[in-house]
């Protein structure tokens, strides 16, 4: 089943169970997804750009929960934090911290870089390697990290 379909199929199945939270989240998604057909168009909505959409949404879900759980808004953050889970259930298995450890390592030896004046490059050798499945602030930590 394509996502698209998926995302419909649980709203309904949200609506039947009477889940707020997971409906709203997802009637949100799926309104974000057309907004993205409509800037698109002619050109038809594919895969890529759903999944574009929605790393998208998850990344400004974490900005927030960070920006509220700094000004101590906890009842934000729960609500923040419900409606992540829930989109992430749509995304690709993230790479682990090991395995983006290594990911830079060998970009790293590859490409010469020494200082962190080279993170540019390497950074945009990790993230074409890794194909969208590493987190981006935790790849540029390790970067930093690896060369300084």
């Amino acid at each position: 089943m394509e996502i698209r379909e998926q995302i419909l199929a649980d709203i309904k199945a949200a609506m039947i169970a009477k889940n707020s939270v997971k409906l709203n989240t997802l009637r949100f998604l799926n309104s974000a997804i057309k907004n993205k057909e409509i800037e698109l168009r002619p050109t038809p909505l594919v895969t890529e750009d759903i999944m574009g959409v929605i790393k998208k949404i998850v990344k400004q879900r974490k900005e927030s929960i960070d920006q509220f759980t700094t000004a101590n808004r906890q009842d934000l953050v729960d609500q923040e934090t419900a409606e992540l889970k829930v989109m992430e259930a749509y995304m690709p298995s993230q790479m682990s911290k090991e395995q983006v450890e290594k990911l830079v390592a060998d970009v790293i030896a590859t490409t010469g870089a020494k200082t962190v004046k080279d993170m540019g490059s390497v950074m945009k050798e990790c993230q074409a390697r890794s194909g969208g499945l590493a987190d981006g602030k935790m790849m540029s930590e390790i970067i930093k990290a690896k060369l300084a």
